[in-house]
């Protein structure tokens, strides 16, 4: 089957044009472009202006920025694309083969990203938002909670419709947020070029060393880079290309605009800012403010559109993945790749709701922003250490001086932000649900998995033939598919046979066997086949991308069709009176649900670990709705699965002559029941 993804080559050799970069800017920078709303802000705090803490402040801001985004992610991280794609989930697609432990930095970093869902669009919000008070001193809290939620609201609401006609206007607004923002930086260095001084690493080194505390100051510094994550998780939206060169101008404009920033501060020399004061909004003349504010409104929903958008994203992959509950996934619009997930979409209004609420002002969520985030940078430059060795085959001396580098600077970064975890606790337990649901979905599938049983083929494959040509028993239906887990020709799960054969016999026309397996790269989709029976039994494999929904109905309607074209089969229905008017077989899904057996003897941890399983598998939608069977003729058996059984339980018959003396129940099953493990 044709797979409509486009090649690698063809993403990344698409031309750099004004246009790509354009919706590259609406696209990818979303986040990071929002970020000199409150990163300045947070670095002054209430401390006194000081040379030493608004020069060495700008200049880390800087180097984290030179060093985090645009060394590790643009010029390194980006040149991990699986097939054009990017994101933790691609990545650790490309590396999983190099070591089971690989699991943990995946599934911690997903979980850390999608916390952050829920605290980045209020924080962005309630910044523009609180840009109201320089206009309206006598503005309340509770109205700017009121309309940052209403927005809110109204944004995850309108996530159901697909955002198509409206991401056209993305990328106009944000070249013009860039614009906005540099220029405003550009005219306050003019007034105090003497801040050029603080590209100079030293002033950055000399904040975290002389500066009181300045060590601490990282978390606030940290939130200037908190983008660079979701820059990586869009790369297929853009191409590497258009990233690189629209990130020229990106970090050009956030540049100037953070060296505004400063130079404004150092009028206020020796003095402490007002809680309400904001440099991001006072650089500008008043006259602009209220533009400003809604300009900057408009860029933070278009940054927690973006975040919103990657979430579906990375829980689309986890699906295919086996590290999330199957969930319904539907597709707004036409436009490839844009998807909605309800129930992620609610859960993550309903945290961001909940943020609000309880933190109240931005400058509260500063205080517990950043340190998922400085998380799931650790765990992609993990993967990434093995991308460069094992995939791109880099040297080791090469590989682990720029692991050095990067887990030196993320961990001082992990260190400066342990101190918001106190201010974050809620957050913390939503994060470590998501990572322990993920964990406990992967290692629960591992366990089912190992106790699958098997059968050959061999010596049922005539039965089966017999058993569609036995008149004697009535048909069941003319084609009858099952879903197998088993990738071998050869082998066919057992509780499939007794489905077939025992539970109560299903005779048809044509036996068919579908089978699943993930391709490393996202939008790949083919299948082979394999016949059993001439005529009677089919097993065809599918092998679809990580980001393919597994929409068996549809792929198996084609298979038929390319089997039909080629005169493989005629699927013309075998009833006398249909077959008269040529028209198809009937088709029936046997869907088989499988339940924990009681008669399992396991481990505590194997039984903590089946119990979550099944646990968080009641918040899954059913086979038939996950794999696009809703409309089709769907039979559903449960299955017990029992995983390690009691075994040779002895019933021993005594003579009948002894039970003239009766014996109470629960001595003769004492005295004569043998249960042997």
């Amino acid at each position: 089957m044709a797979s409509p993804a486009l090649s690698t080559s063809s993403i990344h050799a698409r031309r750099v044009t004004a246009a790509g970069l354009l919706v590259t800017l609406g696209i990818i920078f979303g986040d990071i472009g929002t970020s000199p709303l409150y990163v300045f802000k947070s670095i002054l705090g209430d401390r006194p202006i000081s040379e030493l803490l608004v020069y060495g402040g700008v200049s880390a801001v800087f180097w984290t920025l030179t060093l985090q985004t645009s060394v590790k992610y643009i010029l390194l991280t980006l040149e991990a694309d699986n097939h054009g794609e990017g994101g933790i989930f691609s990545l650790y697609s490309l590396v999983r083969r190099r070591g089971k432990w690989l699991l943990w930095p995946a599934i911690i970093g997903a979980g850390t990203l999608l916390a952050d869902g829920i605290i980045t669009p209020p924080i962005s919000v309630s910044s523009a938002i609180e840009g109201l008070k320089i206009l309206d001193p006598g503005l309340t809290q509770s109205t700017i909670i009121v309309i940052v939620l209403a927005i809110i609201t109204l944004l995850f609401g309108f996530q159901q419709f697909g955002t198509k006609v409206v991401g056209a206007s993305f990328g106009p607004i944000m070249l013009l947020w860039f614009s906005t923002i540099g220029t405003l930086g550009f005219v306050q260095v003019l007034h105090h070029p003497e801040v050029l001084r603080a590209l100079n690493p030293l002033y950055a080194i000399e904040l975290l060393t002389v500066y009181p505390k300045g060590f601490w100051l990282l978390g606030a510094v940290f939130l200037c880079t908190t983008g660079a994550e979701a820059l990586y998780s869009d790369l297929g939206h853009c191409g590497r290309q258009n990233i690189r060169v629209s990130w020229l101008f990106v970090k050009t404009a956030l540049v100037l605009n953070y060296f505004g920033q400063a130079a404004w501060a150092m009028q206020f020399a020796g003095k402490a800012l007002d809680g309400d004061q904001n440099p991001f909004f006072l650089i500008a003349p008043q006259w602009a403010l209220l533009p400003l504010i809604l300009l900057a409104t408009a860029a933070t929903i278009i940054a927690s559109q973006a975040l919103i958008s990657g979430s579906y994203t990375l829980i689309s992959e986890a699906v295919s993945l086996n590290f999330w509950p199957k969930v319904r996934i539907l597709f707004p619009t036409d436009q490839r790749g844009q998807i909605y997930v309800p129930s992620i979409n609610w859960m993550l209004w309903a945290g961001c709701v909940a943020v609000q609420l309880w933190f109240q002002t931005s400058s509260n969520m500063e205080a517990a922003y950043g340190f998922s985030i400085t998380v799931a940078m650790l765990m992609t430059s993990l993967l990434l250490s093995q991308y460069l060795r094992g995939v791109r085959h880099w040297a080791l001396p090469v590989v682990g001086l720029i692991m050095l580098v990067f887990l030196t600077v993320e961990l001082s970064f992990l260190i400066a932000n342990i101190t918001k975890l106190l201010n974050r606790l809620g957050i913390l337990v939503f994060e470590w649900a998501l990572i322990l649901g993920m964990w406990v979905g992967y290692k629960g599938r591992q366990i089912k998995n190992r106790y699958l049983d098997m059968t050959e083929w061999a010596e049922h494959l005539p039965i089966l033939q017999e058993l569609s040509q036995d008149a004697t028993v009535s048909k069941y239906a003319s084609n009858l598919v099952y879903l197998t887990r088993s990738k071998n020709a050869r082998q066919i799960e057992s509780r499939i046979l007794y489905s077939i054969l025992r539970k109560k016999p299903k005779r048809a026309d044509r036996y068919w066997f579908l089978n699943i397996s993930l391709l490393n790269e996202p939008f790949g989709m083919h299948y082979t086949l394999e016949t059993l029976v001439p005529d009677v039994a089919y097993k065809i494999n599918f092998r679809l991308g990580f980001r393919v929904q597994p929409r068996i109905n549809l792929l198996f309607r084609r298979v038929l069709e390319d089997m039909g074209a080629q005169g493989e089969i005629d699927i013309t229905s075998r009833y006398a009176t249909l077959q008269k008017h040529h028209l198809p077989g009937d088709f029936r899904f046997v869907v088989l649900d499988k339940i924990l057996s009681y008669d399992n003897q396991l481990s505590f941890f194997e039984r903590f670990v089946l119990n979550g399983y099944f646990f968080f598998n009641k918040l899954a939608i059913s086979d038939q709705q996950a794999f696009g069977l809703d409309t089709s003729d769907v039979v559903v058996e449960n299955v017990p699965l029992t995983i390690q059984p009691y075994r040779q339980l002895e019933l021993r018959r005594v003579p009948a002559e002894s039970a003239a003396d009766p014996v109470p129940a629960s001595a003769l099953a004492a005295e004569h029941l043998v249960f042997k493990v």
